[in-house]
């Protein structure tokens, strides 16, 4: 009997122990959980990132990238830290374009690379090649760069019709050579505040997979003839359905890993009519989470005001 009523006195002292670690520990709970749930949102994010480096390693590795850097140094090449990689997204046509780009919003010489090297912006205009690689088009081109330095050359031919390529393209070879927190596309009709674009794109960080953009579900065309009629139309369900949740093509921007994806899968993702449609079918199926920014919308005309880099 005296055993009992000590084993039962030690487990009354035993609970009353417990309960005043959990009464004087109470009023930390919600700082604790705070922690907690700050800690496992940089894990996911270490996790995410290790995969994606590893994932980008392998890539390399197995040469299935299919990538031409003739700016960088491909061979034993280290990536260039960045947060933000912007590419402009022009065709040989459009000098104007990347001259009225060059005078308004982006910076050109030596303070594009100070903008790179203190704020980790890149900015560079996106172009593959003609389907003549070495003729007039290609050497306009190469001039232009050889003047500016501020071109990402893609091993892929040019075309309206080959935009969903060329997209592809593009986040794999940037993924290559730059590691960056986001990878933004953007038109070369398209004047971007720079500060803006940054602060919205900061907000999220340290989300592992983001995709942030003015998203929409337009009607599925079917009639031949029209601008962005859908071959594949069938595939959407009934004459008059709507696309998925996307972003609108003007501009968009993805987080690393998904970056790395696009490279890790080129061979394998199928690309639809339209440019915008295809990066958001390659996501559908995936965790990833849709930012709609009606910031990133283009509803308005675009507002000129004087280049801040330059002198």
């Amino acid at each position: 009997m005296p055993n009992h009523i000590n084993r039962l006195e030690a487990m009354t002292q035993d609970c009353d122990h417990k309960r005043k670690l959990v009464e004087g520990k109470s009023v930390d709970i919600i700082g604790e959980v705070t922690k907690t749930h700050q800690a496992i949102q940089s894990l996911d994010k270490t996790i995410s990132t290790l995969e994606m480096e590893l994932a980008v390693a392998r890539t390399s590795q197995s040469g299935t990238a299919l990538l031409q850097l003739p700016l960088e140094k491909a061979s034993n090449h280290s990536l260039q830290k960045a947060f933000v990689v912007i590419g402009i997204n022009t065709a040989f046509s459009s000098r104007k374009r990347r001259e009225s780009v060059r005078e308004t919003w982006m910076p050109t010489g030596a303070k594009l690379k100070k903008l790179e090297k203190e704020k980790g912006i890149v900015i560079r205009f996106v172009i593959g090649h003609s389907s003549t690689p070495g003729g007039v088009l290609d050497k306009a081109i190469d001039a232009e760069e050889e003047e500016h330095k501020d071109f990402l050359r893609l091993n892929h031919v040019e075309g309206y019709h080959e935009l969903s390529t060329k997209t592809r393209m593009y986040f794999s070879t940037a993924v290559s050579i730059w590691d960056a927190d986001f990878y933004v596309k953007v038109d070369d009709d398209i004047h971007v505040n720079l500060g803006m674009l940054v602060s919205r794109l900061a907000r999220h960080r340290h989300k592992p997979r983001v995709y942030v953009g003015c998203m929409k579900s337009g009607p599925v065309l079917s009639q031949k003839g029209l601008k962005y009629h859908e071959p594949e139309y069938w595939k959407f369900g009934e004459e008059g359905n709507k696309y998925f949740r996307h972003a609108t093509g003007q501009i968009y921007a993805i987080s690393k890993d998904l970056a790395a994806y696009i490279s890790i899968n080129l061979p394998i993702l199928h690309r639809y009519a339209n440019e915008d449609v295809s990066l958001g079918a390659w996501f559908i199926g995936l965790e990833v989470e849709h930012v709609d920014d009606r910031s990133l919308c283009c509803g308005t005309p675009p507002v000129e005001y004087a280049n801040p880099w330059r002198g």
